[in-house]
């Protein structure tokens, strides 16, 4: 077990999963991990995320040390997102979840069951 931020773990996975744990999170640094956003630019890339969600998840990341929030001195207000290190090593990570989605519509399309998977061969 392992103690961390007030919270009890069985695995350290679970810190990383919570990291990125969030409808948006993924998409974000996705987006993210190609070039820096605006708010706006984001909200316009995400059109199923409120602007509370958005702000909410954000936050998240930027709180968690993933993503960096430039604020610039400017009327009217501008504010730039981007990853930092930290969010740049996420991302291999998170191609390998993508590949994985990927393959897994792949090997069941909406009307089979995982439970045939002994006739599919991964990544084949």
């Amino acid at each position: 077990m392992i103690e961390y931020r007030n919270n009890v773990f069985l695995c350290t996975s679970e810190i990383t999963l919570g990291l990125i744990s969030g409808k948006w999170k993924p998409l974000i640094l996705s987006h993210l991990s190609r070039q820096t956003y605006r708010f706006n630019e984001l909200q316009k890339l995400m059109p199923g995320a409120t602007q509370k969600m958005l702000t909410v998840q954000l936050r998240d990341l930027e709180n968690d040390g993933l993503i960096v929030r430039k604020v610039y001195a400017v009327v009217p207000p501008k504010v730039e997102y981007s990853l930092t290190e930290l969010g740049e090593a996420l991302m291999d990570i998170l191609i390998q979840l993508r590949d994985f989605g990927t393959d897994y519509m792949r090997l069941f399309p909406d009307d089979e069951l995982p439970s045939t998977m002994q006739d599919h061969e991964v990544n084949g």
